[in-house]
């Protein structure tokens, strides 16, 4: 169909389950098309919105929605300065909704326009916390009662949860002690293994949590236990450290939830530094540059695990599982479980069913929204307290 053009770009906020979320609908000049697209960024939603409805929704307007490399491209530069959180989450609710309407276009799911299936259902992983470790084992137990077969196992959150003493007039913050938390995971892994054998797949996330060399410390103690993967080891900022671990454990590393910037990603993955590439699709950009470092990363067999917590709407999660359906380097795929709220706002939110996620099998990401129902869980402009990581002495640290 010729002669389509972008008439408007809308964004709508919305927390049905108390996280906000941003989703970007672009609609077109042909009646009753348009698209939906993913720009949640939870912590700076406001300023995402603004880069869409101040910026990118008057440069938009008028352009063919087919031509997406050439839209995404030039809306990465027309600021000039680029790769940052909030103008790719901006950008990437664009994109997302640009792939939405070629599906529709084509009367086809996007997983048929990345190359079809390879796989009919996407495997999962479910987060199994606790504050001792006979919940985490009875958490572990229920959902592997729901044939989950990846369980991310933590104890007492990220960082652990650790008596700490700190000098006089702290300053408030969440903390915590890495060296506590070090010593403890490995009493964690070995008290699962020891309760479930090695019948499942066992995850942990760091949540750049140690320092380089206590990470080479914890990937080595953690061998016996066979995780599928340790996730997060270190900051962005400490990415040399990667070659460290790797040279020192065989502990398989998955990376990238804070990625931004393609010099993050292209040397851990060209350098066979990672396992697992598990970037946040929104921060990047979108499908555009997700399906890019897919196929980047099944060259030096990396294999993908994108990034699916609670602040990624319905829309986002639909996106990757279409990413994961047509990846053949697929490896797992971070689950958050919808409320039935939350697919009342959302029509079409993929399902899970025995440990498998399935998409809504429509034309483009097979997700809508409800836009009147969506205005009646609005946002709250928060700052988050968690991210407000501190050290026992009360210093700065990486959340």
């Amino acid at each position: 169909m010729s002669g389509i053009t972008i008439r408007d770009v809308k964004t709508t906020l919305t927390a049905p389950d108390g996280i906000n979320l941003v989703v970007v609908k672009i609609e077109t000049s042909e009646p009753g098309l348009y698209g939906l697209g993913c720009a949640t960024f939870t912590q700076r939603y406001l300023t995402v919105a603004s880069a869409i409805n101040d910026y990118l929704r008057p440069f938009l307007i008028g352009k063919d929605p087919q031509r997406i490399e050439d839209i995404w491209h030039t809306a990465m530069v027309s600021s000039y300065w680029r790769n940052g959180p909030v103008l790719n989450n901006a950008i990437s609710g664009v994109d997302m909704a640009l792939w939405d309407i070629k599906g529709k276009l084509a009367g086809q799911p996007v997983y048929q326009l990345l190359g079809g299936k390879c796989r009919e259902a996407v495997a999962v992983y479910r987060h199994a916390d606790g504050k001792d470790l006979e919940e985490v084992e009875e958490n572990v137990r229920r959902f592997m009662e729901q044939g989950i077969r990846h369980i991310r196992c933590q104890w007492g959150g990220y960082g652990g949860k650790h008596d700490c003493v700190s000098p006089e007039n702290a300053l408030p913050g969440a903390y915590y002690d890495p060296d506590a938390y070090a010593r403890s995971v490995p009493r964690l892994f070995e008290r699962m293994r020891e309760t479930f054998g090695y019948e499942i797949e066992l995850l942990h996330d760091v949540h750049e949590r140690l320092s380089v060399i206590e990470a080479v410390r914890l990937a080595k103690q953690l061998e016996p236990y066979r995780l599928f993967f340790l996730e997060d080891p270190l900051a962005p900022e400490q990415l040399d450290g990667f070659r460290m671990i790797r040279a020192q454990s065989a502990t398989p590393i998955a990376m990238g939830e804070l990625f931004v910037h393609p010099r993050e990603w292209v040397p851990l993955i060209s350098g066979g530094l990672i396992d697992y590439i598990r970037v946040h699709i929104s921060a990047i950009g979108g499908i555009t540059p997700a399906r890019k470092i897919a196929a980047l990363a099944e060259a030096f067999g990396v294999r993908t695990a994108w990034h699916g917590p609670g602040d990624v709407s319905p829309v986002g999660h639909a996106a990757n599982l279409h990413l994961d359906l047509s990846s053949p380097n697929f490896g797992i795929q971070e689950w958050y479980p919808f409320s039935d709220r939350m697919r009342e706002v959302f029509p079409g939110t993929p399902s899970l069913r025995g440990g498998y996620a399935y998409v809504h099998e429509a034309p483009g990401l097979g997700v809508d929204i409800d836009e009147t129902l969506a205005a009646k869980f609005p946002c709250r402009n928060d700052l988050p307290f968690w991210t407000l990581a501190r050290l026992p002495d009360g210093s700065p640290a990486r959340p």
